[in-house]
């Protein structure tokens, strides 16, 4: 056995005990005086953490999870189950321990300073040790610790530092968060030093008014204060006045002792340029705390922001204007480093989240780094800040234990203490899934007496009864609460709060549907605000297939546009030879883990567009402001119509002077041909110059309106040429090496699995359906087939009519399914062709991928795509790569020869190299062998995608019903 005192307590089973010697969280910014520590440490992985170290070390990267350095100790994937079988506050003997160690030279210019280390993160339970003594234990795997090393290091001498992090505690058990399991240093280490006379904490408020006010607490670590000593503040060379009526005040405060000091400075700002998520107004604020000889002790310094938060009625209020959310839940993330995540890492998340219309963050479900909130205040988000608190497994029982009061308490006002100086940070949220307890009711007092300037969410409190005005939510925050249940509510009058989803529209593979729907029932209804989409990524670890482990942080370059190089996929839950795992639940963002934007990323861009086409007159078009603070003049565009004959003509758009909420008329851009059959206006919106987050150039938004409706035509018959059709009534086609026939299957979904759909159509065998040909009937130019198809819920009768056209044959079908088949995948044409045609172009909705309800965000035009890049690789292989409201389409090789399609309607239409049983049979992409030519689906009618993995199922309306269904469709050799 160890001989570590630290060991001897065993922390990871005290559930009372927070943590022993850890300091105080605190909001001073210390930008100076810091050592980094992160690199290469000596590193060894025990079983368990009274194992004793041996002599052998290895090296682990700090900051790093040693489950994707290398180890024996692999990723593990639950979402509700704890990964061990143990009950709160218990964990298992079987308890990984990293223990890491390095040399610190304390620098010789800190002789007489008082010296701390902090460390940002560990998992879940942190020992410190220096030079063989201990010197403290944190929890809460996600923030800092500090712990004040003054007197146990030397300035000018090296130290031995060690940080032994134990995986499992009774802290995992309120940790038990959808993402996976990991272990070790994820944040920075580094030490720091300050004066003995330094800044305990600083509180900003800066209000719309101009308003600021600055709280500052001081401590001397050499014991009583010093006579004499003040605080200075200076806002961009405006200096701040002390409040001597607050000096007055804590004079004759018996409850102030000598060993700690406050001070309150003030000041006006005239004119002050309000902070908000468009335009994020950031003032320099440097506070500095100053000997009685007026030299400086310390300093502290700021980005702030002048905004108010407030709950009027049932609104939720920035700045006095009612504001829409439009959110993301937001994990650590990254497909190398597991929970690691660099600077420039969250940056780039929140630029692709900024260029798809998103102004809002859930820290699901922990508090992130704090560079997070520093880009937050500067490129513009409304955050809420979620406190380290998820009980799943285990949530009722934990709730009122107070053997986790401290818990609760302790990880909810650190988040406070640490965060609230940031104007993104616009809600607090007191965790995750963990029912309602008294030991949230205790969190949620703290927080109130602390900062009464944000209001408080927490969807456990608040989903009994949404208008329940005792329970500590302000806000009714449901978790995939139907869009029926949500319009119910704000319509019935007993609503007395906001309501914004805190999670919808769950983005699990080929999903998101009704997305558009959800968006045009919250701006049109009072008591409706919005809401955060389940979730930012795709929670796919890289992984070297060949031996089944993480790539690690060698892996950059190994990943292109939401594709793993050959010889490496995209791990989920079950893929590191863990039993207990939740599969591809993992993997539910609106990024692939590379970054690459799904397609629903441009459904998002669409519905929050900040400038939108109202409607077209015949005078012409009425374009709207819809943001809440900004003006267009940052905004410039192009008008672009595409006609149906494909013609594409553009001009360039003058945006009106529109303040928010506004809407103006502007003349047609074009005189609309006579000829050229349907006819679409789209204003490509883009930046006019550089933002913070875009370029100039960037495209913001393309909204869309239709100016005329297509001229329905029918192709003349040909009665003297003949339609080649087998005897099995299969059309025989040069072009073509499997002829069309009945499709009522797709490769199912994640929502289809999850959901209950696939199942269903795989009990009716529509994955498998029989055909048997009843009847082949020839005329001159013109051959009929009827059919059948065997399934358990009856036949279903088929009919296409074959006829000879000008240079073309027409297709014309019908499907007639029974009362049984209340809900198919899809009803419509499969096909396959040749080799060799590998560009598709087409008119109709695009370029990327869209269904019925999802397909807001495509506008119609002319597209032009490479048949390879059409399919979406989400990362369990699915249906993918549709496009909805396609009138035409041809396929064709380099010599621009190929097969050219005309659709009586706009249809949904799929091309791809897989047939829906290829993807259906593997697990991941690099399973998959693409055929040689081309799979092809026109479709009478298509199901919605809906979110049924985890929320609700597409609406009636995007259902296929039984009965019977028309189509048709004629095919041509170019």
């Amino acid at each position: 056995m160890t001989a570590d005192p630290l060991i001897a307590l065993r922390p990871w089973e005290a559930p009372e005990a927070t943590s022993w010697g850890r300091l105080p969280m605190n909001a001073v910014d210390r930008r100076s005086g810091v050592l980094p520590l992160d690199g290469d440490w000596r590193f060894q992985l025990l079983p368990a953490p009274d194992a004793p170290v041996g002599g052998s070390w290895s090296s682990a990267q700090v900051p790093g999870a040693w489950t994707v350095q290398g180890t024996d100790d692999l990723p593990q994937y639950t979402n509700v189950r704890m990964p061990f079988p143990e009950y709160p506050p218990h964990s298992p003997a079987a308890n990984p321990t990293g223990v890491y160690e390095r040399e610190v030279d304390v620098p010789a210019e800190w002789a007489g300073r008082r010296i701390v280390l902090q460390v940002g993160a560990a998992e879940s339970v942190l020992l410190v040790q220096v030079d063989g003594r201990p010197v403290g234990v944190s929890k809460d795997s996600h923030l800092a610790a500090e712990f004040d090393l003054t007197g146990r290091v030397r300035a000018g001498e090296r130290s031995v530092v060690r940080l032994t992090v134990v995986k499992w505690s009774d802290a995992s058990h309120i940790e038990d968060q959808d993402q996976w399991w990991h272990g070790g240093i994820t944040r920075s280490v580094l030490l720091y030093a300050t004066d003995p006379l330094h800044l305990a904490d600083v509180t900003v408020r800066a209000s719309r008014s101009g308003e600021l006010r600055v709280d500052c607490r001081v401590r001397d670590a050499a014991g009583a204060l010093a006579e004499g000593w003040y605080v200075s503040g200076e806002l961009e060379g405006h200096l701040l006045t002390q409040d001597a009526e607050f000096d007055r005040f804590n004079a004759e405060d018996e409850r102030v002792s000598d060993f700690l000091g406050e001070a309150r400075l003030r000041t006006v700002v005239e004119d002050v340029r309000t902070w908000n998520a468009e335009t994020p107004e950031l003032y320099s604020l440097t506070v500095r705390l100053h000997r009685a000889d007026g030299t400086v002790a310390d300093t502290s310094r700021h980005r702030t922001g002048f905004r108010d938060v407030e709950i009027t009625g049932r609104d939720l209020l920035v700045n006095g204007e009612r504001i829409f959310v439009r959110g993301v839940n937001r994990h650590d993330f990254h497909p190398l480093t597991g929970r690691t995540v660099s600077y420039d890492d969250m940056r780039a998340d929140l630029i692709t989240l900024k260029r798809f219309g998103f102004n809002a963050i859930r820290t699901s479900h922990y508090p992130g780094d704090p560079a997070l909130y520093d880009l937050a205040d500067e490129l513009g988000f409304y955050v809420v800040d979620e406190a380290d608190i998820e009980s799943h497994d285990h949530a009722h029982e934990i709730a009122d234990d107070p053997r986790y009061l401290n818990a609760f308490v302790d990880r909810v006002s650190r988040m406070v203490l640490r965060d609230k100086n940031h104007p993104s940070v616009v809600i607090w949220s007191l965790g995750n899934e963990s029912d309602y307890g008294a030991n949230h009711d205790a969190a949620a007092g703290w927080v109130r007496r602390h900062d009464p300037t944000r209001p408080i969410q927490y969807e456990g409190a608040a989903k009994l009864d949404w208008a329940d005005p005792s329970v500590a939510s302000d806000i009714a925050c449901p978790m995939y609460a139907s869009l029926e249940e949500c319009v119910e509510h704000a319509l019935s009058g007993r609503q007395t709060k906001p309501l914004i989803w805190c999670e919808y529209s769950h983005a699990m593979g080929n999903s998101n549907g009704t997305l558009a729907d959800h968006w045009a029932a919250i701006e049109s209804t009072p008591g409706l605000q919005g809401g955060f989409i389940w979730e930012f990524w795709d929670h796919g670890i890289l992984q070297r297939v060949n031996d089944g482990r993480p790539v690690g942080r060698g892996g950059v370059g190994l990943y292109d546009n939401g594709v793993a190089a050959p010889g490496h996929r995209w791990a989920y839950g079950g893929d590191f030879g863990e039993l207990l795992h939740d599969g591809a639940f993992i993997a539910d963002g609106v990024v692939f883990p590379d970054r690459t934007p799904k397609p629903v990323m441009y459904e998002h861009r669409e519905i929050a567009a900040p400038v939108r086409i109202e409607c077209f007159r015949h005078e012409g078009i009425v374009l709207g402001n819809h943001q809440h603070f900004r003006g267009l003049a940052w905004l410039t565009g192009e008008w672009e119509l595409s006609l149906a004959d494909g013609r594409t003509l553009t001009t360039p758009a003058e945006l009106p002077d529109l303040r928010p909420g506004e809407t103006a008329a502007v003349p047609l851009p074009f005189e609309l041909p006579e000829e050229g059959g349907e006819a679409w206006l789209t204003l490509r919106v883009t930046t006019a110059g550089d933002e913070p987050w875009a370029p100039r150039g960037t495209v913001v938004c393309v909204p869309q309106v239709r100016l005329r409706e297509a001229v329905p035509q029918s192709p003349v018959r040909v009665k003297n040429r003949s339609v080649e059709v087998d005897d099995d009534g299969l059309l025989v086609h040069p072009l073509l090496t499997a002829a069309p026939t009945l499709s009522l299957w797709r490769a199912p979904t994640d929502n289809d699995e999850l959901g209950g759909m696939a199942p269903r159509w795989r009990d009716w065998g529509l994955d498998a359906l029989v055909r048997k040909v009843a009847d082949v009937r020839r005329s001159p130019g013109q051959v009929t087939v009827h059919a059948e198809y065997a399934c358990a819920a009856g036949a279903v009768r088929h009919l296409q009519v074959f006829t000879a056209v000008e240079g073309a044959i027409h297709v014309a079908e019908s499907a007639e399914l029974p009362d049984g088949l209340d809900d198919v995948a899809r009803v419509g044409s499969v096909f396959e062709t040749v080799a060799g045609l590998d560009l598709m172009e087409w008119y109709g909705q695009g370029p990327w991928e869209s269904y019925p309800d999802r397909a807001f965000g495509a506008p119609v035009g002319h597209h032009s795509v490479p048949v390879d890049a059409l399919f979406t690789p989400y990362l369990r292989p699915q249906e993918s790569g549709g496009r909805h409201g396609v009138r035409h389409f041809t396929l064709s090789a380099p010599d621009a020869t190929g097969l050219a399609v005309v659709l009586d309607e706009p249809r949904q239409v799929g091309v791809s190299r897989y047939r829906a049983a290829d993807l259906t049979g593997v697990t991941h992409h690099d399973e998959l062998v693409p055929r040689a030519g081309c799979v092809v689906h026109i479709d009478a009618a298509h199901r919605g995608l809906g979110t049924a993995s985890c929320g609700p199922d597409t609406t009636a309306s995007y259902l296929v019903a039984p009965g019977v269904h028309r189509w048709s469709w004629t095919l041509r050799a170019l």
